[in-house]
């Protein structure tokens, strides 16, 4: 199993009414949310470990992975409320405010996490859970208890208005990137990271691989992905070509799509991900863009079913 480790909130998408004006319509979202939704529709046996309210967000939220064919055995329900995105959309680009004071998710605290299953073989980690306390540091203690039995992958998917401590931040990060087998960050996260404003994509990703990372993904929106891996080889694959309704979700889908190929291949370990090939990074990145682009072309966060990726 894949069990993702983060933030579900409810997506609040404008939408235009009927006399002109915009409202909002909630859809299920969050970064690791969105993964994990991706996965189960990808077929990949996957769970998700967050908090989630019990008010009607929460429930829509826990039907979405139950539909989704999601294992929910690890979520934790909580009275508190469900955290709000109020996303605004830029010539497809999305942007967003967050209403996550006191949520369930937020508040989640090591003595609230249940039992992880046995048959776990890789936790994915990432977004607003890793820097907004105390959730923050609830999952960077699983993380860090768990990264000896499980392969680890990371999409800190950086939104600085939500680091409130950059210095305590970074220092959380450095702890957590060292026990990752693969990290995975768009090209402005990987510069806000490192620090080196300006440098080559190779330098940048050099300073990550030195902290004992395996494998670093690098996407570039329209561009495409590439990744440098361990051994000293790189990989570059473009994005599939779509016409772009949003982006909203379409890295945390990219991302199931990588780990759900990793996975069938029989390479989401710490020993497979260490030996992969230039051959197997390339397939695997294929199929996270391939996964992606579906989602680029339909509104919200809306990963794909396997049954419709015959077909394209």
């Amino acid at each position: 199993m894949i069990l993702c480790c983060g933030e579900a909130l409810i997506d609040m998408i404008p939408e235009q009414l009927g006399d002109g004006r915009t409202g909002f319509v909630p859809h299920a979202g969050g970064a690791i949310f969105n993964t994990a939704i991706a996965l189960g529709r990808l077929g990949t046996n996957a769970g998700m470990v967050t908090g989630l309210s019990t008010d009607l967000f929460g429930q829509q939220l826990l039907t979405e992975l139950q539909a989704s064919k999601v294992d929910t055995s690890t979520v934790v329900r909580t009275e508190r409320n469900t955290t709000l995105a109020f996303v605004h959309l830029s010539d497809g680009q999305a942007t967003y405010d967050f209403f996550d004071e006191n949520s369930a998710g937020r508040m989640l605290r090591a003595e609230d996490l249940p039992e992880i299953p046995a048959d776990v073989a890789a936790m994915y980690f990432g977004g607003i859970s890793l820097a907004c306390e105390p959730c923050a540091d609830t999952y960077a203690d699983l993380l860090l208890r768990k990264a000896p039995d499980c392969a680890i992958v990371l999409d800190p998917n950086i939104r600085p208005a939500f680091i409130q401590d950059q210095a305590r931040y970074r220092v959380r990060m450095a702890k957590i990137i060292a026990h990752c087998e693969i990290v995975k960050v768009s090209d402005d996260d990987l510069e806000w990271m490192t620090g080196a404003t300006g440098a080559k994509l190779r330098d940048q990703a050099d300073q990550m691989l030195a902290q004992g990372v395996s494998l670093v993904v690098v996407t570039q929106g329209a561009k495409g992905a590439i990744a440098y891996h361990a051994e000293g080889f790189e990989v570059s694959v473009p994005a599939t070509q779509v016409r772009a309704v949003d982006t909203v979700g379409a890295g945390d889908t990219f991302n199931a799509g990588l780990m759900a190929h990793l996975s069938d291949g029989g390479d989401l370990s710490k020993e497979g991900i260490r030996a992969l090939t230039p051959d197997k990074v390339r397939a695997a990145l294929q199929f996270g863009a391939k996964v992606a682009a579906v989602t680029v072309s339909r509104a919200g966060a809306n990963p794909p079913w396997a049954s419709e990726l015959s077909d394209t």
